[in-house]
């Protein structure tokens, strides 16, 4: 089971890699421009934080040894970062205005699956913790996170721009 836990996220590490290195290669982008997350709306400011937040603890928390202490202090802040980037992004319309778009449904799943998950091993089922929890690890936090390097939108300009 601990190979199962830990090769996933590492292959969703590894295309992500490859993802950030080809885009490095050919985009010759630059310095990043802060300052364009500095005049970001306050919702984004709260959104990005939440989500880089998610990631670097969901990082430890796919590398790490499960069901100690520091898995579940750690786990129950992942939660809350993902609940606040989730719930974030309901208010953040730039690439449709005024509408929801496509990413919104990862956030609409996020949403319903955080509770399940934590129910999930609340009863014991590990096994269901764990497969919520790495789907919204990869699809909730580096798939959605692929999406915001989109040409015109704000990660792409702070990087590629």
């Amino acid at each position: 089971m601990a190979a199962y836990g830990k090769s996933i996220p590492q292959a969703a590490m590894g295309v992500g890699a490859a993802l950030v290195i080809a885009a490095v290669v050919s985009l010759k982008p630059h310095t990043p421009d802060l300052s364009l997350v500095a005049a970001a709306p306050t919702v984004v400011q709260v959104h990005l934080t939440a989500a880089l937040t998610a990631l670097a603890i969901g990082i430890v928390l796919m590398m790490r040894v499960k069901g100690a202490t520091l898995h579940k202090t750690l786990g129950w802040t992942w939660v809350v970062a993902m609940g606040i980037t989730a719930v974030s992004s309901l208010f953040i319309r730039g690439m449709n205005p005024g509408h929801f778009s496509f990413i919104h449904l990862l956030s609409g799943w996020t949403i319903v699956a955080l509770p399940g998950a934590v129910y999930a091993i609340r009863r014991g089922n590990v096994a269901a913790h764990r497969r919520a929890m790495t789907a919204m690890f990869v699809g909730g936090l580096l798939l959605a996170g692929l999406f915001t390097f989109i040409p015109g939108r704000l990660m792409w300009s702070v990087f590629m721009g």
